[in-house]
């Protein structure tokens, strides 16, 4: 990451603004952003009432609440088994519940044998951003319903994720959820019109501004309408962007080769076009004839989107923009990072002591074993007991640790002193990182990201003989 502490961006890869001549963002959670907690509270009660009126599921599953905290992003669901996995980055199973219960790591290898997880699996589904929390939660919610209930028959655990899956679409379609929303934009919608200032200090170094998002055109300008022209003196969205392209049907939008359509912003009505797209409203679309009717290459487009799968891994992959995430739970991740400190620091402590003590025992081991030496007994069952003790002193101290963050799942970027799933995702296909588009707005257009060379094991183990973060 950046070496200075006022910086708010974070560098995976080397990036030169300088060179970037379109800068592109997703709508939803990323140019404008939502009260998540509120949001994610509104789609767990429109789900609920779906899957009642349209699922036949019991009256009971009404009385649900909410809990924003049993999901975080980049957790797997196991549809199949109804189990939540917090993966590291060699999709390990570190953390699992099955529902609401936390599976022990003896259950956890019954039931898997094998803790890697094969994520190209169809039975595994993944939480790729907070629009999925709900859902996730839900799923919990279902499985220990109906592992608890003896009135009432619910479905297997999949037909439940799959039902989960069907409800959550069709508010999406039906205007359940953008109907809600419309009736109360300031509860849900975050206004900043500091957005927008930073959006023009880039224009005037010359960055053309573009959108794609999923939203279809009317939703799309309810919200553009709402978040960005009072703040436009006079002007409209439709002015400032040069851009802006609905229904993009990301990922499919990065690796496909579908027809764009042009919108007239007056009344949403749409006609085919001839010849090579021009600034304006369009429907649909692809990134590559994006890329050749503007006569750009890969590399001058800068595209931003929360979605670490839609928005980030399919286009690094299928088109080679360049990428920059935002992670809206990077500011309370860096905040209990600082709280948990102190624990940290008090683990390390415990560790230099433990690691020589675990070196001294290895070596009468194997002396034991090699030479049949028998005259270390009490000394080897002393280095058990003093290892036992540490460990015990250690373990309360990463529960603690850990409860700074989420009590169930941890801290959203690590399991343990191992990068999560999602966090390597990110390392691996996100040039740049952020918690809000805000951060990189208020940096110059100008800025040369440099990424920082990144120790290899060998080469770290050069510098310092242990290198503990748990």
């Amino acid at each position: 990451m950046n070496k200075s502490s006022t910086c708010k961006v974070y560098v995976n890869r080397t990036l030169n603004l300088k060179k970037i001549n379109y800068i592109g963002f997703d709508m939803d959670h990323t140019l404008i952003r939502y009260n998540s907690r509120v949001f994610e509270d509104l789609t767990h009660q429109i789900i609920l009432e779906k899957m009642i009126s349209d699922k036949g599921y019991p009256e009971i599953i009404r009385d649900l609440k909410f809990d924003f905290d049993r999901a975080i992003r980049g957790l797997v669901i196991d549809i199949h088994r109804g189990n939540i996995l917090k993966l590291s980055r060699h999709s390990a199973i570190r953390v699992s519940y099955h529902g609401l219960n936390r599976i022990t790591y003896a259950e956890q290898k019954k039931i898997y044998k094998s803790t890697y997880i094969d994520l190209g699996d169809s039975g595994f589904d993944i939480v790729n951003t907070t629009f999925s929390i709900a859902f996730c939660g839900l799923f919990s919610q279902l499985v220990d319903l109906k592992d608890r209930s003896k009135i009432y028959k619910f479905p297997d655990y999949c037909t439940i994720a799959m039902d989960l899956h069907s409800c959550l679409d069709r508010a999406h379609r039906d205007g359940s959820l953008k109907g809600a929303i419309a009736k109360n934009l300031n509860k849900y919608i975050l206004k900043d019109e500091e957005v927008i200032r930073g959006i023009e200090r880039y224009m005037a170094h010359g960055k053309k501004i573009f959108i794609v998002t999923n939203s279809d055109f009317h939703y799309t300008k309810l919200l553009l309408d709402y978040s960005i022209n009072p703040f436009l003196k006079g002007k409209t969205w439709e002015d400032f962007f040069e851009i802006v392209i609905t229904s993009a049907d990301k990922p499919r939008f990065f690796y496909d080769n579908l027809k764009f359509l042009k919108i007239n912003p007056a009344d949403g009505t749409m006609t085919n076009i001839e010849g090579k797209i021009e600034p304006g409203v369009y429907q649909g679309g692809c990134a590559s004839t994006f890329t050749a009717d503007l006569n750009l290459s890969a590399d001058e487009i800068l595209y931003i989107g929360d979605h670490i799968y839609g928005d980030i891994v399919r286009l690094k992959k299928d088109c080679a923009w360049r990428t920059a995430l935002v992670v809206e739970e990077l500011d309370d991740e860096k905040e209990k990072l600082r709280k948990a400190t102190p624990f940290t620091e008090q683990i390390n402590k415990l560790m230099d002591k433990k690691i020589p003590l675990e070196v001294e025992l290895d070596k009468l081991i194997s002396s034991k074993i090699e030479m049949g030496t028998r005259n270390q007994e009490s000394k080897i069952n002393s280095l058990l007991a003093n290892i036992s003790n540490l460990d015990k002193q250690i373990a309360p101290l990463i529960k603690s640790q850990q409860k700074v963050f989420n009590a169930f799942w941890g801290d959203v970027m690590r399991v343990g002193i191992e990068e999560s799933f999602f966090a390597y995702q990110m390392e691996r296909y996100a040039c740049i990182y952020m918690a809000k588009i805000k951060d990189l707005l208020e940096m110059s257009p100008r800025t040369y990201f440099r990424s920082s060379k990144r120790l290899m094991p060998h080469e770290a183990r050069s510098f310092k003989t242990n290198t503990l973060d748990y």
